[in-house]
């Protein structure tokens, strides 16, 4: 688990293995959800997380990866490209300013 504060959130980043697909369209989304609230929404490849990242989205199976590359920073696992639980729960603590367990 790990505990994130939604207004100090300034970088997320979504990482993916491929570079193509899903994930991109996953940032896209996230770009125009976090918009409003000043956050920096960047693609990246798993190997190549920017290190002043403050916050790493990215399938589960890659999770241990982003975690060896940037293992200060959290990063949250997610199954589904669309509508994931902890996805979701992100984006709403960023927006609202709030603290989340994840």
């Amino acid at each position: 688990m790990a505990t994130i504060d939604g207004s100090s959130v300034k970088k997320l980043i979504v990482a993916c293995d491929a570079g193509m697909g899903s994930s991109v369209m996953l940032a896209s989304t996230l770009k125009k959800q976090l918009a409003k609230s000043g956050v920096t929404v960047e693609h990246s490849p798993v190997a190549n997380i920017p290190s002043d990242a403050d916050v790493v989205v990215t399938q589960s199976a890659l999770a241990e990866r982003a975690r060896g590359v940037v293992p200060e920073v959290p990063v949250i696992p997610f199954q589904l490209f669309m509508g994931d639980p902890a996805v979701t729960k992100i984006v709403k603590a960023i927006q609202n300013g709030e603290t989340v367990e994840v």
